[in-house]
């Protein structure tokens, strides 16, 4: 995605064509590191399973298999690698381990960049508004994977209902859907065939468990911040250090993503400097742990998201709830 959205006059046109070219190099340094670290916490799932080890490593295994997607986003974007058949390859194979098909992620997440808080057109605000409830299902990971499965179904079945996906694309969706679902009865056949759990204790468990830690950067992203088109307001960047950065490829410097989402994610720690000097302010942003507090008691004593208004910030280090 090369759209801007930010006025084009921050950053001058040979700035930002520097900033925008990719590199397999860079591509596949993050891709190998982190895979490699996930062969690694895998091979040591099965040497410690059954002590108490496995408990600490069964945890850093799931969040490093939820933080894929951190990968496939940036796929979507086609920012990985210069060379585009490898973010199409690589994106495909993420988006099959994660239940979250690559086609349907990119129409979903360009509609979301371009309509970003507006209720009716962004790809990720198709849903009801939350409450205290509805929020912690969706942080743990129990509406999340409910979603994602149900959906996978209903496209294979040749239900498509989302208002943004546009109708010509709709047998894209479906066959997509139906490749997905091959692939995992594919895999249950063959584990029932050769007598083994390891797709459960590798790959599933460890992921569906783990997921609450990959929504602690989903959920700080957007929430509490007013349903305007300015990127400077609707979107927060993470305060964190470096190893959830790696993490998550840059993800936390959300701000800088969103205004220039063609800067590949290996260049969006310069991009945000060089933003906030041209400005002359940082953008929005929150811890982790400062956020989910912030949401927690904006949502108690049984208020919800539609008690707050949708012209201002009500989530924020400075903001009373």
């Amino acid at each position: 995605m090369d759209e801007v959205f930010a006025r084009r006059d921050v950053l001058d046109s040979a700035t930002l064509k520097a900033l925008c070219r990719p590199s397999d190099l860079a591509g596949a340094l993050q891709t190998i590191s982190q895979l490699g670290v996930l062969t690694a916490t895998g091979w040591l799932l099965l040497q410690t399973w059954g002590t108490g080890w496995s408990v600490v490593v069964f945890m850093v295994h799931g969040a490093l298999l939820n933080f894929l997607y951190a990968g496939q986003h940036e796929l979507s974007h086609w920012t990985v690698f210069k060379t585009r058949s490898l973010n199409e390859w690589v994106g495909r194979v993420f988006g099959f381990v994660l239940f979250y098909p690559r086609t349907f992620d990119q129409v979903q997440h360009v509609a979301h960049h371009r309509f970003t808080q507006d209720w009716s057109r962004d790809g990720e605000l198709a849903r009801p508004r939350y409450t205290l409830s509805s929020y912690l299902l969706w942080l743990t990971g129990v509406t999340y994977w409910y979603t994602r499965w149900r959906r996978i179904l209903r496209f294979a079945l040749g239900i498509v209902t989302e208002p943004y996906l546009p109708e010509q694309r709709h047998a894209e969706f479906i066959r997509e859907a139906r490749w997905h679902l091959l692939g995992y009865a594919m895999i249950a056949g063959f584990s029932i065939y050769l007598h083994t759990w390891m797709a459960v204790q590798l790959w599933l468990a460890p992921m569906l468990a783990m997921k609450v830690v990959h929504q602690l950067q989903n959920t700080i992203e957007h929430l509490g911040l007013p349903h305007e088109s300015n990127v400077f307001a609707n979107t927060r960047s993470t305060r964190t250090n470096a190893l959830l950065r790696w993490a998550c490829w840059q993800m936390q410097y959300h701000t800088a993503h969103h205004a220039f989402p063609g800067v590949p994610f290996f260049r969006l720690r310069a991009l945000d400097a060089l933003l906030t000097q041209r400005r002359g302010s940082p953008p929005p942003s929150m811890t982790y742990w400062g956020f989910q507090w912030a949401v927690i008691r904006a949502f108690s004593k049984g208020r919800t998201e539609a008690e707050y208004p949708d012209d201002r910030a009500w989530i924020g280090d400075s903001i009373a709830n």
